[in-house]
């Protein structure tokens, strides 16, 4: 494996861990996860690599080993917010390049309308979202929330990583026994009574009571200057169902100015996890 190195960079008040691969000197390629993800998913891809990268990947406030919130619910506004700041601390003076996956695609989607000159390239991994934009009705949805404030919701507890690693591998059978074992190692942490659970703020699991609106989503798209990169895992269902609205599609897809699509075979959601070697030459043909 290609080694990686950690630091730590205040954004906003909180601490933000950010995992590097390569020379400072190269070009610079920032990795987004996605939720309840952490830096280290993308070891496979960038292992597989053929040019000489300056990685940059964060785990996002509440994952991994940056700080948490604090706060009931975790904001995408917040997310662009961190990430401006993160790109102004490692690429203060050009436009940059992004990869994300699910939803650290859809934050860096969000960020390239937003912030147009900031990003000359943009991959969206399996992030593009599910067929429909619309959302409950404001009432019910913030109903729900309230609920949910007054849910238990701990992380569940795991007997051991061998354990962790078993129930990763029973929801994405592709991942290999090689790999399920690196990452549970830093999605896991291991508790005072000997238990492992996920590295990640349980107020994840709540949903936001003011979402964007589908509206305001493709509003942002419609402002991005960068190339665009669709990669969707052939078997995640993701683009089937975004297919089955040709309307909505059709809305999505030309949004963009400048978009290419590419479809993954034998890849779920995780096509980071699932077909590295694959993503890293679609990445790598794309940025360069």
């Amino acid at each position: 494996m290609k080694p990686s190195q950690s630091s730590f960079v205040p954004v906003r008040g909180i601490d933000y861990h950010c995992r590097t691969w390569g020379q400072a000197g190269a070009p610079k390629l920032f990795l987004l996860h996605g939720s309840q993800d952490v830096s280290a998913s993308w070891q496979f891809t960038v292992d597989s690599f053929e040019h000489d990268w300056h990685v940059i990947a964060p785990d996002w406030r509440g994952n991994g080993l940056s700080g948490w919130s604090g706060a009931d619910s975790y904001w995408f506004p917040d997310y662009l917010g961190d990430l401006d700041m993160l790109l102004d601390h490692f690429a203060p003076d050009a436009p940059v390049r992004i990869v994300g996956h699910s939803m650290g695609a859809h934050i860096g989607a969000l960020y390239a309308g937003a912030r147009g000159q900031r990003v000359s390239r943009f991959v969206n991994v399996d992030g593009f979202g599910p067929p429909t934009m619309r959302q409950d009705p404001a009432p019910r949805r913030l109903a729900k929330w309230m609920n949910q404030l007054r849910d238990d919701t701990a992380q569940r507890p795991y007997e051991s990583f061998d354990e962790f690693a078993l129930r990763m591998q029973s929801e994405n059978p592709r991942l290999t026994d090689e790999r399920a074992r690196f990452l549970v190692q830093h999605w896991g942490r291991e508790e005072a009574d000997g238990t492992v659970v996920r590295r990640a703020d349980p107020a994840h699991k709540r949903i936001n009571p003011v979402p964007f609106s589908g509206a305001e989503v493709l509003d942002c798209w419609r402002q991005t200057s960068a190339s665009v990169l669709w990669i969707d895992g052939a078997q995640s269902g993701l683009w089937g169902r975004l297919m089955s609205n040709p309307q909505e599609s059709e809305a999505r897809m030309s949004a963009y100015t400048d978009l290419q699509i590419e479809h993954v075979d034998d890849a779920g959601h995780n096509v980071h996890h699932d077909q590295p070697e694959q993503l890293a030459r679609l990445i790598e043909a794309f940025m360069r």
